[in-house]
């Protein structure tokens, strides 16, 4: 089970990211379930990780616009074993999407302070 916490009514989850041959870094991201990829990252993240490259994505942003995102390659601990992510380089606070919630139950108590849960479907 990975866990969580409401903070300003967003569901966050800490979450270890690393690039091969790097250390981890713990990394407290906000569960957007409105954005389909695996997780963002802001840019002087992605570089203190040292995560390689792999190319460009286009990602249409939550005011409807339609940028070229910058694609990196991650590994996180997800339900106990590592899972390679592709990583979108984006302003902002780091986001977890759909993809790398999906084979996944979330329940949130949406009040300050409230419990997120994830656990794997099976």
């Amino acid at each position: 089970m990975i866990s969580g916490s409401v903070r300003n009514r967003e569901a966050i989850i800490e979450i270890e990211v690393s690039a091969p041959g790097q250390p981890p870094q713990q990394v407290a991201a906000v569960i957007d379930t409105g954005y389909n990829g695996y997780l963002t990252l802001p840019g002087q993240l992605v570089t203190a990780l040292r995560l390689p490259f792999v190319g460009h994505r286009r990602g249409t942003l939550a005011d409807g616009s339609v940028t070229r995102l910058d694609v990196y390659l991650a590994t996180v601990p997800w339900h106990g074993h590592p899972k390679e992510v592709l990583i979108s380089q984006a302003a902002g606070a780091p986001l977890i999407g759909m993809s790398l919630l999906d084979g996944s139950r979330m329940t949130v108590d949406v009040v300050d302070g409230g419990d997120v849960t994830i656990d794997e479907l099976p």
